[in-house]
């Protein structure tokens, strides 16, 4: 079976510069907006996002699984006893889906742009 790791955490917001300022006079990060209601973070061990969307947004913050087999996964995860709640989309970057493990935390199964 191949690795998926946690590559992204993605945090829920409602506006992203009040995030940015927060996160970036705290601990150092910097940031790039993709619209005003989304910006990614680096330099935080992990790379994330603030999501003020609304589309897709999560409830607490959201652990992104990488994988190069997106359309194989949402039948993998549910397989396995996960439940599907944002079937896969697509975003800058790549595509994701989100789903609730058995415990009802939400998580995400994510594949970047080649």
């Amino acid at each position: 079976m191949a690795i998926h790791p946690i590559t992204y955490l993605e945090l829920p917001a409602t506006d992203t510069e009040p995030m940015k300022a927060f996160y970036g006079a705290a601990f150092g990060w910097s940031f790039e907006d993709f619209g005003p209601e989304y910006a990614t973070f680096h330099h935080a061990g992990i790379e994330g996002g603030f999501n003020a969307t609304g589309e897709g947004q999560p409830k607490a913050p959201l652990a992104v699984i990488n994988t190069t087999q997106i359309d194989t996964m949402e039948k993998v995860v549910t397989d396995a006893g996960g439940k599907i709640t944002v079937p896969t989309l697509a975003f800058p970057g790549g595509r994701r889906f989100h789903f609730i493990d058995p415990h009802g935390n939400e998580l995400a199964v994510m594949q970047a742009d080649s």
